[in-house]
């Protein structure tokens, strides 16, 4: 069975691929635009403000001076151009290093800033500074200092994998999380179609599918199925009432033809009896089938009866063709079934069995299974699927309709059962019918002991 496109990747791993490509253009789009924008040159690295505030102390008076911390002492190492100005809101101030004469004029002021990223035009870039407003522990100073110098292309490379990728990974693994949920809720009317049409079969007609459900996008497929099934359910309804008119209207002919042969005195025209009498059966079946299409009435049947009812209306036909056929009660039964279509059921076995099946015939109730056992040559394991197949023949040359053991399995299924066929000990064949489920083991038991009896 060739299987086909499933829609999971077209509707989760290909939007998840385009939104990933998205998102890595879009992030370098804005790094380029942000290096492109930035041309201010190279700015001071603000990480020596913190070493700077950590080197801050007042003596008893309350000015400030700088302790030689060693961080301070590794960043004049590392920094030989290292200058900055400090001060706290009361005035107080320290410098260290060569200050520039440019802000000369921040001393006494310096405490009305908070913020600020100072850079020159022109190497070596000496006035570039930072300006931050530090809290320690001798209270809030203010900071303005030149030390090692950055490029901001540098820094946005260097932040992009801290920042951008876990971005970037996090949007990716909830896309991947929510868009197959997404998927599998748009699609869930799907599945409920689904059983919708698994619940549609030839004896539940009339059944339509949801449209309630489904995406726009599927609803003109519903609908077509729809329509399909509406086609459908008109086709069988036509072919309902052909089988059914042309039986009726075939009854009529068949007993003026009956009545005819009867009355005749000529052996020629006798003759014709059996013929008119398939004829007769093949009308029954096929109303029979008719019949089954409608529904079934329902009631408590007492197969005993019922067993017996069926060989006293046969067995005029059984002795006036040298056959025997007797019932057997292994075990009392009753079922909640068609009354009529189970007596058809028994007719239809027995006039096989006496048709094909020898001299004698035996029909068995075993509880809520009915067994029909006749003395014939028997039916080939190969061809006992087959038999119940419509107008299938054992025997093409055979007298009978093909109609028969169809309609036993048709009304069998309806009642919930199931119908066998084997082979009987002493040779012949054992059409065994089990209604409304399988038979119990002391139904079993009951069996294989009239089988020993017969």
């Amino acid at each position: 069975m060739t299987r086909g496109r499933s829609l999971k990747r077209p509707l989760i791993v290909y939007p998840l691929v385009v939104q990933l490509v998205a998102l890595l253009i879009s992030v370098s789009v804005l790094i380029a635009v942000a290096l492109r924008i930035d041309s201010g040159g190279p700015y001071t690295d603000e990480r020596i403000v913190a070493v700077i505030a950590g080197a801050m102390d007042r003596n008893a008076q309350g000015d400030l001076f700088i302790r030689q911390t060693d961080s301070l002492s590794g960043l004049q190492a590392t920094e030989p151009g290292l200058w900055f100005m400090v001060e706290d809101d009361a005035g107080h101030s320290v410098t260290f290093g060569m200050v520039p004469g440019f802000y000369a004029s921040f001393q006494g002021r310096l405490s009305e800033l908070s913020y600020a990223q100072l850079r020159d035009r022109t190497p070596p870039y000496d006035l570039a500074a930072v300006v931050r407003r530090e809290m320690t522990d001798i209270g809030p100073l203010t900071i303005l200092a030149h030390g090692a110098l950055s490029q901001l292309n540098f820094l946005i490379l260097l932040a992009s994998p801290v920042i951008v990728v876990p971005i970037i990974l996090l949007l990716f693994v909830t896309s991947l999380v929510m868009t197959p949920w997404i998927v599998r809720r748009a699609l869930a009317g799907m599945s409920r179609i689904a059983r919708e049409a698994e619940e549609i079969d030839p004896e539940r007609r009339g059944r339509r599918l949801s449209e309630a459900h489904v995406p726009r996008e599927i609803a003109p497929l519903v609908r077509a199925m729809n329509e399909a099934l509406r086609r459908l359910d008109e086709g069988h309804e036509r072919q309902q009432r052909f089988i059914a008119s042309a039986s009726h209207e075939m009854r009529t002919p068949i007993a003026v033809l009956q009545g005819k042969v009867d009355g005749s005195q000529d052996p020629a025209v006798r003759a014709l009896g059996d013929d008119i009498q398939r004829l007769t059966i093949l009308t029954e079946q096929l109303l029979d089938l008719q019949r089954l299409s409608q529904g079934r009435r329902t009631a408590q049947v007492d197969l005993v009866a019922l067993a017996r009812g069926v060989v006293a209306d046969l067995a005029p036909l059984a002795i006036a063709g040298g056959r025997s056929m007797e019932v057997e009660v292994v075990q009392s039964g009753t079922c909640l079934g068609d009354a009529a279509a189970l007596e058809r059921v028994l007719m239809n076995l027995l006039r096989n069995a006496m048709d094909h099946g020898g001299q004698h015939a035996v029909l068995r109730v075993i509880g809520r299974t009915l067994e029909v056992e006749d003395d014939g040559p028997g039916i080939p394991p190969e061809e006992r699927e087959r038999v119940f197949e419509p107008f299938y023949r054992l025997r093409p040359q055979s007298k009978g309709s093909g109609l028969g053991l169809n309609l036993v399995a048709e009304v069998v299924a309806q009642h919930d059962g199931r119908v066998t066929i084997r082979s009987a000990p002493a040779g012949g064949t054992i059409v065994q019918v089990h209604l409304g489920g399988a038979p119990s083991a002391a139904s079993t038991t009951a069996a294989l002991d009239g089988q020993r009896r017969t």
